[in-house]
C-alpha cells in the first residue's frame, strides 16, 4: 500500500541533502513527489517510489479537514441571509 503523503507533510530522509539538511516539506502530489529541502529550499521531484524508499519518518504529518466538523462548514454557506 504506497504511503500517504500529503502537500505540507515534512518528511525526514535517511541520506542528507548537500547543504547539510535532513528535512523536506511535500508540495507536489502524484506520480512523482515535489520536494523542497527545508535548509536551502533547493526544490527537487522523485520517483514515489523512491521518497517511499529513502523516508524514514514523518516529521510533520497534516491532518485532514474533519467531514464532520461543524467549524469545517462554516463558510460553505449557500446563500446571504443579509441580501434579503
Amino acid at each position: 500500500m504506497p504511503t500517504d503523503f500529503r502537500i505540507g507533510d515534512v518528511v525526514r530522509l535517511h541520506k542528507p541533502h548537500p547543504c547539510g539538511g535532513y528535512d523536506w516539506l511535500v508540495v507536489r502530489i502524484g506520480a512523482d513527489i515535489g520536494l523542497r529541502c527545508v535548509t536551502c529550499n533547493h526544490r527537487v521531484l522523485l520517483e514515489r517510489s523512491e521518497v517511499e524508499r529513502r523516508l524514514k519518518t514523518f516529521v510533520f504529518h497534516v491532518q485532514p479537514p474533519d467531514p464532520f466538523d461543524g467549524d469545517a462548514l462554516k463558510g460553505l454557506a449557500v446563500g446571504d441571509e443579509d441580501s434579503r
